[in-house]
C-alpha cells in the first residue's frame, strides 16, 4: 500500500477549529456533516474533520482564562490511548470510541477525520500506564524534555525506545478499527518551541507512517503546524500526504498576501498524494468557541479577497479545509465553494507556477490534465482597481486564444501582437480573475 493513494488529489473538507475550538460536540459535527452531504459533497468535499481535544473533559469552560486548561482531566483507555470525552460525544461511551460517529459520517457518503498532538499523554507517563503489544510502559517512552509550547498535553515519544513504536501502532489501529479516514497531527510539522531544532519531531514523523501502513487503512497524514522547512520538503513528501506552509491562517489581508511569498517557494513540491497545505479556509462565520461569551464573526475578508483566497488555494492545488460553521453558510460563500470550474483546478490540474510578482499584482499559470487548455489567475494586490497583466510568450501560448473567466464567466479573446503574448484584464483592489485558455 502507497500512501499516495490515499489522496490522489488535494483533501477538501470541513474542521471544526476556526468555530468551534475546543467546545465541538457530537450534534455539531452531524449537523455539519448533514450540510455538506445535501449541499457540497458533489462538488468534491468529502472529509469531516474533529479538530483539537475531543479527548478533553470540560474543554472551553474556562476559555476567559484558557484555550487549553492546565493538566485537567482526559478520556482515556488503560493502554494510555485517548477517547472522546463522553460528555461532548455520547455515542463513544462503553469504549465504542468514534466509531459511531464515524460509522454516521460514512453512511452520508463522507470521510471521517480528526486532530491529535504528537506523543503520549503526560498523565499516563506520570501514571506509568500501559502500553498495548509490550511490557514496556508510558513513563519509558516519554521524553519529558520533548514538549509542545502551547498545549500541555502530551510528552514526545523517544522512538528508540522499547514500546515507542508499539504504542504508535497501538493508537492507529483504534483509529482504523473506528474507521478514521484521516489524522491532523499537531506539534510535528514544526516544532517551533526548539529554535535551534525546528524538525525534532523527525522521528515521530516516521512513527506515524509506519504505524498507518500496518493498520492497512488508507488514513491520510496531515502534519501540521507550519511554516513547513523547505530544506525538509523530502521528508514530508515521503512520509505524509500534506504539511502546513504557514502558521495559524485567518481571515487578514497582510496574512494573505503572504502566501503568495509561501506558494512561490512551495511551488514545485506539489505531486499526486503530496501536497502543500495553506491551511483553512476561513469564510462564513467563525469564532463562537474563542470567546466566553460565545461571540462570533463573519469573515473579515472582503468579498473580493475571498476570491483572491480560493483562486490562489485552487490553482497553486492546495487541501481545501473550511473552517466555519457550515449550517450558517449564506448563499454568496456557498456559491464560492460550489463552483465547479474553479473546484476543477483542484482535480485536474498540474504545473502551477508564479510567473510574477510585486507589490502591486502577482501571476500564476498551470494547465489542465483532461484537456488542451490552460489557467491563468491574475492578481491585484493593490489597494486600487487596476489592469493586471502577463506576459505568456515563454508559456508556449501563441496564436489567438479564447479566455473564459471562471467565477463570473465573462469572454475574452487574446492575440499574439506579433512581438509577445500578453493577456490582460481589469482586476478589482485585492481581487482575482482566473481564466481557462483555449487555443482558437
Amino acid at each position: 500500500m502507497n500512501k499516495n493513494q490515499f489522496a490522489v488529489t488535494p483533501p477538501m473538507g470541513w474542521n471544526s477549529y476556526d468555530y468551534y475550538d475546543t467546545t465541538v460536540t457530537e450534534a455539531d459535527v452531524r449537523a455539519n456533516a448533514d450540510y455538506m452531504a445535501a449541499n457540497m459533497k458533489q462538488y468534491g468535499w468529502e472529509y469531516i474533520v474533529v479538530d483539537i481535544q475531543w479527548y478533553a473533559h470540560d474543554a472551553g469552560s474556562q476559555r476567559d482564562r484558557y484555550q487549553y486548561i492546565p493538566f485537567w482531566d482526559v478520556e482515556m483507555d488503560e493502554y494510555s490511548r485517548l477517547l472522546p470525552d463522553p460528555a461532548r460525544f455520547p455515542s463513544s461511551v462503553g469504549g465504542k470510541g468514534f466509531g459511531p460517529l464515524a460509522d454516521y459520517i460514512h453512511s452520508l457518503g463522507l470521510k471521517f477525520g480528526i486532530h491529535i498532538m504528537r506523543g503520549i499523554p503526560r498523565i499516563a507517563a506520570h501514571n506509568h500506564g500501559k502500553i498495548l503489544g509490550t511490557d514496556a510502559t508510558a513513563n519509558e517512552i516519554a521524553n519529558p524534555s520533548s514538549i509542545c509550547g502551547w498545549n500541555p498535553d502530551m510528552y514526545g515519544v523517544i522512538r528508540s525506545r522499547r514500546g515507542a513504536q508499539q504504542y504508535y501502532d497501538s493508537v492507529f489501529q483504534q483509529y482504523a478499527d473506528w474507521g478514521v479516514d484521516y489524522v491532523k497531527c499537531d506539534d510535528i510539522c514544526n516544532t517551533n518551541l526548539y529554535r535551534e531544532n525546528q524538525y525534532s519531531a523527525k522521528d515521530e514523523i516516521e512513527m506515524l507512517h509506519e504505524a498507518i501502513m500496518k493498520t492497512g487503512r488508507p488514513i491520510v497524514l496531515s502534519l501540521s503546524p507550519g511554516p513547513a522547512l523547505i530544506d525538509k520538503a523530502w521528508h514530508y513528501e515521503k512520509y505524509a500526504n500534506m504539511w502546513r506552509i504557514t502558521d495559524d491562517f485567518w481571515d487578514n489581508w497582510k496574512l494573505l498576501l503572504n502566501m503568495f511569498e509561501r506558494c512561490e517557494l512551495w511551488q514545485n513540491h506539489v505531486s499526486e498524494g503530496c501536497f502543500p497545505d495553506c491551511d483553512m479556509l476561513p469564510l462564513g462565520w467563525l469564532g463562537q468557541g474563542f470567546h466566553a461569551d460565545k461571540h462570533t464573526w463573519h469573515t473579515n475578508f472582503t468579498k473580493e479577497e475571498q476570491r483572491t483566497m480560493m483562486t490562489l488555494w485552487c490553482i497553486f492545488r492546495s487541501p481545501l479545509m473550511l473552517g466555519t460553521e457550515m449550517t450558517r453558510l449564506d448563499e454568496w460563500t456557498l456559491s464560492l465553494l460550489t463552483n465547479a470550474d474553479v473546484l476543477g483546478l483542484i482535480h485536474h490540474s498540474r504545473g502551477a507556477k508564479q510567473l510574477a510578482r510585486d507589490e502591486k499584482h502577482a501571476v500564476w499559470f498551470s494547465h489542465d490534465t483532461l484537456e488542451d487548455a490552460d489557467y491563468l489567475a491574475l492578481f491585484n494586490l493593490s489597494d486600487e482597481k487596476a489592469v493586471v497583466r502577463a506576459d505568456l510568450s515563454d508559456e508556449g501560448i501563441s496564436g489567438s486564444v479564447s479566455a473564459r473567466e471562471l467565477w463570473d464567466g465573462e469572454i475574452a479573446v487574446w492575440e499574439n501582437d506579433g512581438t509577445a503574448f500578453t493577456a490582460q484584464a481589469e482586476v478589482a483592489a485585492h481581487g482575482a480573475k482566473l481564466f481557462k485558455l483555449k487555443k482558437k
